[in-house]
Parts: C-alpha cells; sequence; structure tokens
C-alpha cells in the first residue's frame, strides 16, 4: 500500500481492507501494523501491551534483560605479579652485585628473576655488551634487566675505558654550562647504552660545596656539582637528562641529601644535617629532578635528624612519607648498599635491612660485591619471603615493589 494516500485520508475514512498476506502475519499484530501507519503519518503510535488486559509491562533496557555476568578485572602488571610466587617477586626487588670482567659469575641468580645487576670494576672487558645479552638471555620471560653502574664522573667511573670519561661534577657545576653537561653526559651514556648497560647510579644531586675528593669522613667534596642549591639542581637535571637523551635510565641520589654529612655511612653512623636545613637547601635539586620526570632516587644510608633515628634507607618517614607522599615521586625507590657500616650499626643484617626497607616504601636493595654474592642474594630473598608470610611485610607492599622494578624498564605484562 501507498502509505502516503493512506494517512491523507485516514480521519475522514476507515483504513482500507489490509492485504491478506498482512492479516496473517505470525509476527506482526493489528496494533503494531497500526503503529507503523501511525508513525508514517507523523501521529504518536499507541504502545501496545503484550497483556491487552492488564498494565502495560515497564520497559527494559537490552543490559537489563541480558543474563548477570561478573565483569573481568583489566588485566596490570600488578594483577599478573599477583599470581607470581613470593620468591619470585622477591628476587625482582634485588640488585646483585658482580665484577664487570665476570658477568656470567650471577648466572643462576639472573636465571632465578633478579631484577637487576650492579657491575663494579675500574676497567669493562671490551665485549662486555655481548657477554651482558648472553647474560639477559636468562631472565624468565626474558622480561629485560637493569644492569647499573656508577659512572658518575672524576674518580667515581667503572667503565670510562669503554664509554669515555667525566670530570668531576664539581668541575662540571663550575666550567660547564647545563647545555654542555647534558651534551657530554649524552655522549657516555650512548657508549653505556651500547654496552648493554641500561642504569646509571647517577647524578650526585647532593648540595655540597667542600673542594675535596670524597673520603671516609665526607661521602661528597667534588661529587657534587656546588654547594650552591641553584646551581646543583640545573645541573643535575642537564645531567640525568643527557643519561635519558643517550638510552640510559639515571638514579638521582643520594635523597634528601648527604651535603654536609657528618660521616659517610659507607664506614659507620653518619647523619645529614638537620631536615629543617635540608628542606631549603638539600630537598630543592630532588624537586627539580622528580618535576623534570626523573625515574628513579637513590635514598642514603644517613640518619636525618628530624625524621627519626633508622638510616633513611630504612626510613618509612623518610620514603613513604616525604619523598612518596610529599614530594610526589611515583618512580623507582633505590637503596644505597645495605652493606654499609651505617646499616649493620642500626642493628641491622643486610636480609633484615632489606625487609625494612621494603616496608618503608623502597622498591629495590643493593649491597656490595663480596665473597658470598649467591648466598647473600639467597639470604635476603628468604628473608623477604618469610616477611610475607608472617606478614611482617604485606604481600601488596612487595608486588607494588616488584610493578616499579618492571616499569622502569617499561616492561608490560599484558602485552
Amino acid at each position: 500500500m501507498e502509505l502516503p494516500s493512506y494517512c491523507a485520508r485516514t480521519h475522514a475514512t476507515a483504513p482500507p481492507r489490509l492485504p491478506r498476506r498482512a492479516q496473517n502475519a505470525r509476527r506482526l499484530s493489528a496494533a503494531a501494523v497500526a503503529a507503523m501507519l501511525l508513525a508514517g503519518c507523523g501521529a504518536a503510535a499507541p504502545k501496545a501491551s503484550p497483556h491487552p488486559s492488564g498494565p502495560a509491562a515497564p520497559s527494559r533496557s537490552p543490559a537489563s534483560i541480558a543474563p548477570d555476568r561478573a565483569v573481568p578485572a583489566a588485566c596490570t602488571n600488578s594483577t599478573k605479579l599477583a599470581g607470581w610466587s613470593n620468591r619470585r617477586l622477591a628476587m625482582l626487588t634485588i640488585a646483585v652485585p658482580v665484577s664487570e670482567a665476570s658477568v656470567s659469575d650471577v648466572t643462576s641468580e639472573v636465571s632465578a628473576g633478579a631484577g637487576g645487576v650492579l657491575l663494579f670494576g675500574s676497567k669493562a672487558p671490551s665485549d662486555l655488551g655481548s657477554r651482558l645479552t648472553v647474560l639477559k638471555s636468562h631472565v624468565p620471560g626474558h622480561l629485560g634487566l637493569l644492569v647499573m653502574t656508577d659512572q658518575e664522573g672524576g674518580g667515581i667511573q667503572r667503565m670510562a675505558n669503554l664509554v669515555g670519561s667525566l670530570p668531576w661534577a664539581a668541575y662540571m657545576g663550575t666550567h660547564w654550562t647545563p647545555a654542555q653537561i647534558q651534551q657530554n653526559v649524552t655522549k657516555v651514556a650512548t657508549k653505556m647504552s651500547a654496552a648493554q648497560v641500561n642504569m646509571d647510579l647517577a647524578p650526585v644531586v647532593d648540595v655540597d660545596g667542600r673542594n675535596v675528593a670524597p673520603s671516609k669522613t665526607n661521602p661528597d667534596g667534588w661529587r657534587s656539582f656546588s654547594g650552591s642549591t641553584s646551581v646543583v639542581s640545573a645541573a643535575g637535571v642537564a645531567y640525568m637528562n643527557g643519561l635519558r637523551a643517550g638510552g640510559v635510565i639515571p638514579v638521582v641520589k643520594h635523597f634528601p641529601g648527604l651535603g654536609g654529612s657528618s660521616y659517610n655511612s659507607d664506614f659507620g653512623p653518619a647523619r645529614t644535617l638537620p631536615w629543617s636545613t635540608l628542606q631549603k637547601v638539600g630537598i630543592p635539586p630532588f624537586t627539580a629532578a622528580i618535576k623534570a620526570g626523573a625515574p628513579a632516587i637513590m635514598v642514603s644510608n644517613n640518619i636525618v635528624p628530624g625524621l627519626g633515628t633508622n638510616p633513611a634507607s630504612l626510613s618509612p618517614t623518610v620514603i613513604s612519607s616525604e619523598l612518596r607522599g610529599k614530594l610526589g615521586f611515583k618512580g623507582l625507590v633505590v637503596t644505597d648498599s645495605l652493606s654499609a657500616k651505617a646499616i649493620s650499626a642500626a642493628g641491622f643484617s643486610v636480609p633484615s635491612a632489606a625487609v625494612q626497607a621494603l616496608r618503608s616504601g623502597a622498591d629495590m636493595v643493593m649491597f656490595d660485591l663480596g665473597s658470598n654474592v649467591s648466598s647473600q642474594t639467597s639470604a635476603i630473598a628468604t628473608a623477604i619471603t618469610n616477611a610475607v608470610t608472617s606478614k611482617h611485610l604485606a604481600r601488596s607492599r612487595l608486588i607494588d615493589a616488584a610493578g616499579h622494578v618492571l616499569a622502569v624498564r617499561h616492561v608490560n605484562l599484558c602485552s
């Protein structure tokens, strides 16, 4: 039928008899046909009730008609890590020390899931890159490995023979502009990356103007860019950006600042300047680095007067409250070496210190190279897993720490 001709006379005459086909259609009621016709005329169609003698049924959306189904949780690194064993999670938070001349010595630790290796030495072998490539092939799931070293400049350089040398930070801060610092650091970082070293425990952004070499009584001296907070802030960001431009992850250190420390924590108990002073002098360079996108920060082993009596690396006040909370840092938090005499003087063994560091908010722990690397690594992992079992360390905190280790390497377990 032609709807327009019907519409023109719908109010004047009765509608024409419907074709037999429409009358016999099983799925098209008379009410539905009328609704079609009226809709063609622009009139409001009456709502047909499925029960002519009863009230109209309430309308239901498709969602209400569909059967109830549980919405699957979105895949994240955290949901994936929740399925890992406590031992594997613990291993991911450990950086294992090794001589750069024999990196294969830690193959078993890497195969067990260690999150990183820390290179020691003063002269890297020419084939370091190929050796590290072989080592990385043992990582479970081929998730990558943090290969780190201390390549600061001056007297703190592990592989200058392979990647080029940088002067002491004090020289850079005095004689180079931030642009020059970034340019020269990028050259070194590019070669580090080519040698499969992807993390540098630098820059030092402690504010310390003492014109002396670092020593047993002074951890900084020439390792610091300057005694000026503003100079250190600018130089530190430039150095950090230089590393990143060369493909190396920077680790800004030593939070909350070692400038003016009473002693070198490697050799015994040490204190920073009072917290009230650090907030004005020592913290701004870290704030600048965080604002510039610092991916990782190392926390010192010094006690911070005004923030408790534990070394900073074992202090929830320093890490969780100040660094994470007030400064808003969301990246990887690494401890300084837990083999330091300041740690044992505080009553902690390396394994117990590792647990306390994780409880305080750190994500990765480090210790020194010695003759017992394998047993020390195992002892740390066991202490962490036992702490989770005994509820001394929340499993959620361990998962969070492991997540930060993966995040700094841009590993996505869901891809």
